[in-house]
Parts: structure tokens; sequence; C-alpha cells
């Protein structure tokens, strides 16, 4: 795929309905890599989605102007945390993984990010090889494990703990 075939914009609430669907999609295709579920999710009215776009940045990938992956990133809270934010919600439809749709919705995350935050957190399933492949060859250092962090269907899935600092020469 041609990178110039792929827009990457800042999600709205009028695009609750495409969220959805993704949001949706990923949940239920790939259910050990998600905090929540496709059965909480999937009883949430329309409304519930486009707060959910609203109340943080969510960015999507656009290829012929369907909606192809998804990743947000939200803010820590606190006077003494808001140097950091937080990956979330990565996804990439099958059809166009491996295609680098996934490293441009990064890129944009991080240059979104970088002048408002000096640190990128997020947490992967630790076996997911592909993804962590990505965030550490955009500068993610793993720095640590969280031992059975998601239980789905009685199976525990740990995560992998990840940062980038965007000012690596700051003390």
């Amino acid at each position: 795929m041609i990178n110039s075939e792929v827009q990457i914009r800042r999600l709205t609430p009028e695009d609750a309905e495409l969220y959805r669907s993704i949001r949706l999609e990923a949940l239920r295709v790939n259910p050990e890599a998600f905090g929540s579920t496709f059965e909480i999710e999937s009883t949430q009215p329309l409304p519930w989605f486009a707060e959910r776009i609203g109340s943080c940045e969510v960015f999507g990938a656009f290829v012929n102007h369907e909606l192809v992956g998804t990743a947000g990133l939200l803010r820590h809270k606190g006077r003494k945390e808001d140097h950091k934010t937080y990956l979330w919600g990565m996804y990439v439809r099958a059809t166009v993984r491996g295609s680098g749709v996934g490293r441009l919705l990064v890129e944009t995350l991080i240059d979104y990010a970088r002048g408002q935050v000096e640190l990128i957190q997020l947490a992967v399933v630790s076996n997911n090889d592909q993804a962590r492949r990505l965030y550490t060859s955009l500068g993610f250092v793993e720095y640590g494990i969280e031992r059975k962090s998601l239980k789905h269907n009685g199976e525990y899935f740990d995560e992998i703990l990840m940062a980038k600092d965007l000012h690596p020469n700051r003390k």
C-alpha cells in the first residue's frame, strides 16, 4: 500500500458510527488485546461512542474513505502526571495489516503528542509480536511486564509495558 493512499485524521463525534463499527470488530476479533469486551460495548448506544471520541484524542486511518485503523491518546490527569499520555485502543483491520497503516497511525500520534507531553506509555499483550516490533521500531522501550494483566475466557494474558520518551536528552 502506498502511504499517500492512507489518510489519518482525528476522529470527531460525527464519526461515532464508523468508530463503533471498527471498535466492536477489534473487541470481537482480538478480545485478548483489550481491557473492555465486545459484550459490554456492543450494548452501548451511539452517543456513548461519540462521547468517547470527544473526550480524548482518537485518530483514524482511512483508505478510500474506509476507516481501517484507530488509536487513541489519553492524557494523564493531575499536576504530577500531566507530562504523560497513554496510547490505547490501537487496532488495524486484518485486510491492511503489514501495509504500513499501523506505523503511520502511531507516527501521527507521536507527532501529535510532541510538544504537549514528554512521555507516551502503552501496554501490549505479550504474545502480540507484530505490535511489539512496531512499537520498538518507533522508539518505544519495554520497561516492565504486568503478569496476568487481562483475563479472557479463563485464560490470562500478560502485558508488556512500553514507553517512548519524546525528550530523551532532558533530565
